[in-house]
């Protein structure tokens, strides 16, 4: 499930925690000692990160036995035993901080993913992410919405043209923006999904009629920082003609009316950018819920 990029990642994180090596268990636990940990959920929500924590522990230690109690994107309590881990506690205690650091913060993802999801529950609206990501963790960060029932957007500069307010602004209206886009798919770069973020009515038009015009076919709408009577008078107004969706000011409190306004998307920079941590630890005695 790791790809080259995340490995590398996780390579640079040990090298950077580990430096010359673990002074404080290298002084203070005997060599050769094995001993067992495991993790713990000390907060409930949705856990993110175990095959990440099984990738740190084979990195510091193959002899480490690594068991995956729960999956990802499974509910937790509190108490609930995540991961067992056994081996070498040199080891075990060499890996503990890192694999909890991305434990820790992709569960926190994907609980908020999931809230999101859950608030959209009955509406024909899917919630998605977006580049607000912490830098060097964007595909885990992805990975962890997915977990919690998110939808990704984009993943970076390269897979979609967003056609966003400064790119219409430099280029001096939308529909010189769009005139640029067919002229970049006809001398021969690849033809990557279009989205084109509106702010008025007026610009959705102009973005409908400019496309028509170039023969510029658009993969959705982003209608931002639209109220949710005006995301509806939106819906109504395209009428199924592409798909939409909503994004600026938008979080868990009014999610929910812009999944009752009927848009096909919302997307949350809050599903990175702000979430907390979920509360995880690696004990060397597990207590578990009865």
């Amino acid at each position: 499930m790791l790809d080259d990029h995340m490995m590398r990642t996780l390579k640079w994180s040990l090298e950077e925690d580990l430096g010359s090596g673990d002074c404080t268990s290298l002084s203070s636990v005997p060599e050769g000692l094995h001993h067992e940990g495991f993790i713990l959920a000390k907060e409930g929500g949705v856990v993110a990160g175990i095959e990440v924590a099984r990738a740190v522990f084979e990195l510091v230690d193959p002899n480490v036995t690594f068991e995956a109690v729960m999956a990802d994107g499974a509910p937790v309590s509190v108490g609930d035993m995540v991961i067992r881990v056994q081996g070498p506690a040199r080891s075990i205690l060499a890996a503990e901080r890192l694999a909890l650091n991305f434990m820790q913060r992709m569960s926190g993802v994907a609980t908020t993913a999931h809230r999101a999801s859950a608030l959209l529950e009955g509406t024909p609206t899917r919630v998605l992410d977006t580049r607000k990501t912490t830098p060097g963790l964007r595909a885990f960060e992805k990975w962890a919405v997915r977990l919690g029932g998110g939808v990704n957007h984009r993943m970076g500069l390269y897979d979609m043209i967003l056609i966003k307010d400064n790119h219409v602004d430099y280029a001096g209206s939308m529909t010189a923006a769009l005139a640029g886009v067919q002229a970049y798919f006809e001398a021969g770069h690849d033809r990557v999904p279009v989205v084109v973020e509106v702010r008025s009515m007026s610009e959705l038009n102009e973005a409908l009629a400019a496309s028509a015009a170039e023969g510029l076919s658009l993969t959705r709408l982003l209608l931002d920082n639209f109220t949710p009577d005006e995301v509806r008078a939106a819906v109504a107004h395209v009428a199924g003609r592409l798909p939409l969706e909503a994004s600026g000011g938008i979080h868990l409190g009014n999610l929910r009316a812009y999944g009752e306004a009927g848009v096909d998307f919302v997307s949350m920079g809050a599903l990175t950018h702000s979430v907390k941590s979920l509360d995880l630890s690696l004990k060397s005695h597990a207590t578990l819920n009865p």
